[in-house]
């Protein structure tokens, strides 16, 4: 085994290590709570949070300094 380690120190060490690794995940999973579900109708534009808000007006409506 790499650096002569024995395969039994080896073999609790990556048991150990996985073993931390998923509960970890599972802390950080249950502490932030997603929202896993995936909605049957797709949402409207605007409805989603992560669009720009009033991109659409600058787009829309642009101003002229004109006079």
């Amino acid at each position: 085994m790499p650096a002569g380690v024995p395969w039994a120190t080896y073999l609790k060490m990556f048991t150990a290590s996985l073993l931390a690794m998923f509960a970890g995940s599972q802390v950080v999973h249950r502490y932030y709570l997603p929202d896993l579900t995936i909605p049957e109708i797709p949402p409207k534009p605007g409805e989603l949070k992560t669009e720009l808000l009033g991109l659409k007006e600058r787009q829309h409506n642009p101003q002229t300094s004109q006079q």
